[in-house]
């Protein structure tokens, strides 16, 4: 008996292909069952309907990120090095895989307010700079505040590309990143 995880699969990855080229709300359950080659009935089969379908994939990838934007960080001792590795993670997934990225960059005020536990890349840039600012590494100041100003100056250049504003690849923007997020770091 198979489970249908080819299925599931095959599902995930054509929504969240269809959700970045056509836009979540254009993006119908007929035209993910079409673009996975399924009925519609064998996605119901996996979900209850495209909401629940956009939170399974928003929540497991972003958690998923999370954990590996942590695991890098946690192997720098230094707060400027935890951000150029985790800002090279950034870019490496943009550009290995953009869908993955577009969707959670795209869906994010869609799915954020439905997110559980604290699995966040948001949470674990903030925890690194809570952490260098206690170590004396980075100026004290609202960490809230901080975060926000890192992140702005990490998604925008992503979300530039995404909508065709700025060529290239990602990968060599990292360094000007890490370079951009620690000077916001010390001003």
């Amino acid at each position: 008996m198979r489970d249908g995880t080819a299925t599931r699969q095959k599902i995930e990855r054509t929504a969240m292909g269809l959700f970045v080229s056509q836009g979540v709300s254009e993006t119908t359950i007929r035209d993910i069952a079409s673009g996975a080659g399924i009925a519609e009935g064998a996605l119901y089969r996996h979900y209850r309907g495209k909401d629940e379908l956009i939170h399974a994939l928003f929540q497991r990838h972003y958690a998923a990120f999370a954990g590996r934007l942590d695991a890098l960080q946690a192997r720098h001792s230094h707060t400027r090095d935890k951000l150029a590795a985790m800002i090279e993670e950034c870019c490496r997934v943009f550009d290995e895989d953009p869908v993955l990225f577009r969707f959670l960059l795209l869906v994010q005020h869609h799915s954020l307010q439905r997110v559980e536990g604290k699995a966040s890349p948001v949470e674990v840039v903030r925890s690194v700079i809570v952490d260098g600012m206690e170590r004396g590494e980075i100026l004290k100041g609202d960490p809230e505040l901080t975060t926000a100003l890192v992140m702005g100056v990490i998604i925008q250049p992503a979300t530039f590309k995404t909508y065709g504003r700025l060529p290239g690849p990602m990968r060599p923007l990292a360094g000007r990143l890490t370079a951009a997020c620690w000077h916001v770091l010390q001003a």
